[in-house]
Order: C-alpha cells, then sequence, then structure tokens
C-alpha cells in the first residue's frame, strides 16, 4: 500500500510546476510574437495567473509543512485551503479577463499571422500543462494537499482554454473567418470562471470545517468492513482537515467490564487500521464507551461475552448515516 506523500515531497512537485509554469508562459508569449493573435495573448495572460497561483501554491505548502508550534497546535495545513481560494479567485478573474477580450475581439476583429506556428506552440504547451495538472491532482489526492490539487485543477483549465485557442487557429487557418476564435473564447470563459467557482467552494469548506461526506463514507465502509467483534458500536465519527493531516474524532462502545489496558488496546487497533487505509498522516481522538448493559446486546456482535442478557438479534452495519450522529445505537432505533 502507498502512503500519502510527505509534505517535502509535496513541495519538490510544486516547485516543478512553478518551473515549467514560467517555461510554458515563455512559450505563450513567443508565440504571440510571431502570430499577434490576441486569442494566444489572452492565453499567455492567464498563463500569467498560472505562475502567480503557483508560487502561492508552494508558499502555502512551505507553511503547511512547518511544524505545530505554541500558537498552532494543530499544525500550519490551513495555509493551504487558503493559498485555494487565492487561486480560485486569481483563476475567476482571468475568466473574466477573457470573457472581456472574447467580446471586444468579436467587435473589433484583427488579423492573425503564421497561424501554423501558432497552432504548434500552443498546443505544446497544452500537452505539457494537462499532464503536469493530472500529476499535481494525482499527488494531491494522496497526500490529501488541497493546494497542489488546485494547482492541477488550476493547469488542466488553462490546458482546456489553449485547446479552445488551438481550435479556434485552426478553423481560422482554413477559413480566414477570425471571429471564430472569439466565439470559442466566450464559452471558454464560462468554463474557467465554473472551475473558479469550485476551487473556490472547496477552499471556503476546508476553512469552515465542512463536513467532507464522501470521505467520511469511505472511511465508515472501509471501517465496517474490518471492524473487530469487540466494537460494540461506534457513532459522532467526525474528520476534520488540516491540509494534508486528517484529524478524527469518535466515540468507540466497547464491553463496559473491560479495563483500561483492553480498551486502550482497541483504540490502538483502531488507530492502526485508519493509518493503513490514509497513512500516518492521520491524527485520531478516540473517545472509549461502555456498552449499554441489557440494551446494546441484542446489536453485540461479540460471541464470548460472559456478561450477556440477551441473544444477538441484528448487526447494525455502520454507514454515514448513523455513524455521525451522536447517539448509542440500539436495535429498536437501527
Amino acid at each position: 500500500m502507498k502512503l500519502p506523500l510527505q509534505p517535502s515531497q509535496n513541495i519538490n512537485v510544486q516547485k516543478w510546476v512553478v518551473l515549467l509554469s514560467v517555461l510554458l508562459l515563455a512559450i505563450k508569449f513567443t508565440a504571440y510574437y510571431y502570430t499577434h493573435s490576441v486569442a494566444i495573448l489572452t492565453d499567455a495572460l492567464e498563463s500569467i495567473v498560472n505562475v502567480i497561483a503557483s508560487l502561492i501554491g508552494l508558499y502555502s505548502l512551505f507553511v503547511a509543512a512547518q511544524p505545530r508550534d505554541k500558537n498552532h497546535p494543530y499544525g500550519h495545513g490551513k495555509a493551504e485551503f487558503l493559498s485555494a481560494g487565492v487561486e480560485g479567485i486569481l483563476v475567476g478573474l482571468a475568466g473574466l479577463f477573457v470573457l472581456y477580450e472574447a467580446i471586444n475581439k468579436l467587435i473589433q476583429p484583427s488579423p492573425v499571422e503564421r497561424v501554423d506556428l501558432g497552432i504548434w506552440l500552443v498546443s505544446i504547451t497544452a500537452v505539457i500543462n494537462y499532464l503536469l495538472g493530472a500529476i499535481c491532482i494525482s499527488k494531491g489526492k494522496k497526500s490529501h494537499s488541497l493546494a497542489l490539487e488546485a494547482s492541477g485543477r488550476h493547469l488542466q483549465t488553462d490546458t482546456y482554454s489553449t485547446i479552445g485557442v488551438v481550435i479556434g487557429l485552426i478553423l481560422i487557418y482554413l477559413t480566414n473567418l477570425v471571429w471564430i476564435d472569439s466565439i470559442i473564447a466566450l464559452f471558454l470563459s464560462g468554463f474557467i470562471l465554473f472551475t473558479s467557482y469550485k476551487i473556490i467552494r472547496q477552499s471556503v469548506a476546508g476553512i469552515m470545517d465542512e463536513a467532507d461526506t464522501k470521505l467520511l463514507s469511505k472511511m465508515i465502509a472501509y471501517i465496517n468492513q474490518h471492524r473487530s467483534e469487540n466494537w460494540v458500536d461506534m457513532h459522532n465519527l467526525r474528520v476534520i482537515k488540516y491540509g494534508s493531516v486528517l484529524h478524527v474524532d469518535a466515540h468507540l462502545t466497547l464491553p463496559w467490564y473491560f479495563n483500561v489496558k483492553e480498551a486502550h488496546f482497541e483504540v490502538d487497533k483502531l488507530t492502526r487500521l485508519i493509518q493503513k487505509k490514509y497513512g500516518f498522516s492521520v491524527e485520531l481522538f478516540i473517545h472509549t464507551d461502555g456498552c449499554l448493559e441489557g440494551i446494546q446486546c441484542s446489536i453485540c456482535t461479540m460471541p464470548a461475552c460472559m456478561q450477556r442478557k440477551q441473544p444477538m438479534t441484528k448487526k447494525v452495519e455502520w454507514s454515514y448515516e448513523n455513524v455521525v450522529v451522536n447517539e448509542k445505537h440500539q436495535s429498536e432505533t437501527s
């Protein structure tokens, strides 16, 4: 099993993003120099946002990787959410600028030169951008790094807009109708603005500690699949993201007669289970409860319980709907 990337590895990936973003920016301005295409200029100006955003992402990853201190007992991971929010705003501004330029060129069309050269140069940047964006998204998901994911999405958004520019250039090359470029840019500006909204929305969700239902559902299903027979119940499960660190809270119900050592052993078992799946960038705070004697026996799967008051009648399958609640489960309400 591959464990999540360490913060230093995320930083190294982001350094490559910065270097390649600068290189791609230079290629696009070279293409504009030879073609005088307003569409390519628009794409190049959007790439300036890419460079700025990648630098912000690199700084946020550096801050997030700093160790915990007295003023930040949970670490500095929230910096990644702020970075993603800034990137989302920059993507939105780029989308508005593309919209403005598209309308302006539609009203006042201008000739395009060396279209064939422009197609090749811009196409190269699209391929590199997409591959680099895919790598960032993949690495970001593995390490739970929102900043790295946001950089990847930003790069791929730039790829889609670049593809639109290439399509426009090809059509211009074949038909000499320069207004086609503006029409395609209008549609792409809407796509860019929608991507901006999604990045900002995810950033705000992280800052506000909004529940990640997808992550919670997968984690609960995994725990349910590998649950120990001594785990009578689990409830009040919560996950908070601090950048690449997942902070997990839960109440674990154990047989009421377990001593401290036995309860601690079960908590360690649950901790190892979650870390096996999500890596060691997970911190868990598990509160143990004693089972409700005679009341929860009907849902208890422990086969050799000497204190059982009634037989098990139903096994409660843990799911998002019944594990995030704060009440202990009983057969009557399950």
